[in-house]
């Protein structure tokens, strides 16, 4: 018995710090990269010993880091004990494991489930780890082949290449280990874990991909309430701080409009040192989580472009805690900030939803603007508008321009009285450039901002977009990621014994 389960990247287009205070909303798209968690048994038999010892065996790989951690799993506790060296094992994984086994002990009542669910534990779990190339950045490989860095490159990679681990000051928390592109990577693997889990062990019944709406648009829940609850759990867990969770939230459910949960369902995470997983777990699922995380997509015909300037990324952490210091010693100014940005954010989500509401109803005429303006700079956009219909929708292209210059305005402000580089000045001048190219519609920085990729949203297929050349040129490697609405779901099999060609991007650069 094999399960495969995947879990989206994402990419937060508004709501950057903001979102970490409810009820401020944030927009987040889910992306096509994608983690991956295969779990199987270890043993086609169960071991005597274990029933006796009350203990089974995990273990953990990691090609990519080419780490592979093992444990022994209280089987009352749900704790794991590490036999091998601590630098092959990951916070993040460790915790989702134990999480999710208390949950299953929880949740699972049913003797005949619960008796699959034991054996299942004592053949003891074999967990494989896998992150789609777009997690992390190859420019160091591709520099050192003197190819270009361009999409070509990217996609001449095998999937699932070795990561590359950064150089300098990682230990004082300004730069991560390992060079990434800031896609959320440890949600993303962390919900992998949680889901293929659940799944396995009996607990949830995990989607396949376009399995997760019904007819009606309205999403197919399928146990993902409890995915979220645990992931959230163990993410939080493992990072040291009850985070915003927008980036768990669309590894489960996908593109999102969304705001977070209030910190106190998590309190019982924090103090723990007395009770036992179960018991923790248990009163985390008996919380009212007052999250939302309505489903939210782009409008039709525009596309997501990313791309990796080059810096070696940013730690969010280290800038989020600059900016609530600021908040506190400065609450006047800052609240001044914080109140615009919200509102700009709020009139962006209006004008997209406008944007969505022109394609439902006049499609062709929305279909005809976007694909003339996608060939012209937005100052010719205007005069492509020939009827009122036309005009309408055009003037929602431009206004929606106008506002994600407010919302860069606001960043830029908020990261100056805070002293960290939100958008720095590099990016800004990338991202200027990129808003007077032809066909795009906004670009920016996304989520908390830095050094780790900046992003554009295009009219039309990004393949006649000229953006991809001007990125290239000035040192940004487009990336072969796009977006997919889809949060997590069941694959058919090991993501690498599939073609080559399957596992490239459909966001169709060629």
């Amino acid at each position: 018995m094999e399960v495969v389960v995947s879990a989206p990247g994402k990419v937060l287009i508004t709501g950057g710090y903001l979102v970490l205070e409810r009820p401020n909303a944030g927009i987040v798209l889910s992306t096509t990269a994608r983690f991956y968690a295969i779990v199987r048994p270890i043993y086609d038999e169960i071991k005597p010993e274990s029933w006796a010892w009350a203990w089974t065996d995990v273990k953990v790989t990691s090609p990519q880091l080419s780490r592979e951690a093992t444990y022994k799993l209280s089987l009352k506790n749900c704790t794991l004990q590490c036999t091998s060296s601590r630098e092959s094992t990951n916070p993040f994984v460790e915790q989702a494991i134990q999480y999710c086994v208390a949950a299953c002990n929880v949740v699972i009542t049913e003797k005949e489930k619960k008796d699959a669910f034991e054996k299942l534990l004592l053949q003891g779990l074999d967990i494989t780890i896998l992150g789609s190339n777009d997690f992390y950045s190859y420019r160091s490989q591709i520099e050192q082949c003197g190819l270009p860095l361009t999409p070509e490159a990217l996609a001449s990679l095998p999937p699932f290449s070795s990561i590359t681990f950064n150089t300098g000051d990682t230990q004082s928390g300004t730069k991560p280990e390992v060079a990434k592109t800031g896609l959320g990577s440890s949600a993303a693997m962390t919900t992998s874990v949680v889901a293929s889990l659940l799944h396995y062990l009996g607990a949830v019944s995990i989607p396949f991909p376009g399995k997760q709406y019904s007819e009606n648009g309205s999403r197919i829940n399928n146990g993902l309430d409890l995915v979220h609850s645990i992931a959230q759990s163990a993410h939080c867990i493992a990072q040291g701080k009850i985070g915003s969770g927008f980036d768990v939230s669309s590894a489960v459910y996908g593109s999102q409009k969304y705001v977070r949960f209030s910190p106190q369902v998590l309190s019982s995470t924090q103090d723990s040192s007395w009770r036992r997983l179960p018991e923790i777990v248990s009163d985390v699922l008996k919380q009212k989580w007052d999250h939302e995380n309505k489903p939210f997509a782009l409008p039709p015909l525009l596309t997501l472009l990313l791309g990796e300037p080059g810096t070696g990324g940013s730690s969010t952490p280290s800038m989020v805690g600059s900016v609530k210091k600021w908040q506190n010693s400065d609450p006047t100014n800052s609240q001044e900030i914080w109140q615009k940005l919200a509102d700009a954010n709020s009139l962006l989500e209006l004008q997209l939803k406008n944007l969505n509401k022109h394609s439902r109803e006049h499609y062709d005429s929305y279909k005809h603007v976007i694909t003339v303006c996608s060939r012209l700079p937005h100052n010719k956009w205007i005069e492509m508008a020939s009827d009122q219909i036309g005009d309408s929708i055009v003037k929602s292209l431009l206004d929606t321009r106008e506002i994600f210059l407010q919302i860069r305005h606001f960043l830029r402000e908020m990261g100056k009285a805070a002293g960290v580089p939100i958008e720095p000045e590099l990016q800004t001048q990338i991202l200027d450039l990129t808003m007077d190219t032809e066909g795009v519609l906004f670009a920016g920085v996304p989520g908390a901002g830095g050094f780790d990729a900046v992003f554009a949203v295009v009219l039309g297929d990004a393949h006649h977009n000229p953006i991809i050349s001007t990125w290239t040129a000035r040192g940004v490697l487009p990336l072969l990621v796009g977006e997919n609405p889809n949060g997590v779901c069941l694959e058919n099999g090991d993501p690498r014994t599939r073609d080559v060609s399957s596992a490239i991007s459909s966001i169709n650069i060629n």
